[in-house]
């Protein structure tokens, strides 16, 4: 099976910019051949104000997060805050260092820095996608991609993106067979940090 076909094994997660912050979500549904569970969490934060969605493998997606939290948290230790890019690049070099047997993971990042508000796309050979208003990953993206393209705008306020995100998310579910769950996951990440909205 080729990497590609083994990414679009089953997931939507997407990231969009705001007005004041970043917004990931995702759906919660693991699929191989089978459903395999209903309630996989697919955000995750980094650290106080840095997040990822994960879609592909889910072995190679936590040893991904477990390296960039260790970073995040060892730069913290000896140089204070890191900024978001300074992860993103990381988290590059570490999947390009890969490239001949990749690690099988595409997410979307999000974080808030003193630069303000960041999203990144990786690809499992260390692509940064970077300069878009909002991006899609998994086998759903599709979908949620015409969403985004057609009803985002900029300026969106906090409120207007949490819907955006849900609307986005749910058409995947209703028409991508690997995407779904029992739960919705939304992450906000802006000056005051991560946060989960139910």
């Amino acid at each position: 099976m080729d990497i590609e076909k083994q990414l679009k094994t089953g997931t939507t997660t997407l990231g969009l910019l705001y007005k004041d912050g970043v917004i990931l979500a995702a759906d919660s549904q693991s699929t191989s051949s089978y459903v395999e569970s209903r309630y996989e969490k697919k955000v995750h934060p980094v650290n106080k104000k840095m997040a990822l969605t994960t879609a592909g493998v889910v072995a190679d997606l936590q040893y991904v997060l477990r390296l960039m939290r260790v970073e995040s948290r060892l730069h913290e230790m000896g140089n204070g805050n890191v900024t978001t890019k300074a992860l993103v690049t990381l988290l590059s070099n570490v999947l390009h260092s890969n490239r001949y047997f990749p690690y099988i993971a595409a997410m979307v990042i999000g974080g808030y820095d003193k630069e303000g508000p960041h999203l990144f796309s990786m690809d499992p050979y260390g692509g940064i996608g970077r300069g878009e208003n909002f991006f899609s990953t998994g086998s759903g993206s599709p979908l949620a991609m015409g969403v985004l393209e057609s009803q985002y705008t900029e300026g969106l306020s906090e409120n207007e993106a949490i819907e955006l995100a849900k609307t986005a998310v749910n058409a995947a579910i209703q028409r991508d067979v690997y995407s779904g769950g029992k739960k919705l996951t939304i992450a906000v990440i802006d000056k005051n940090g991560y946060r989960e909205i139910e």
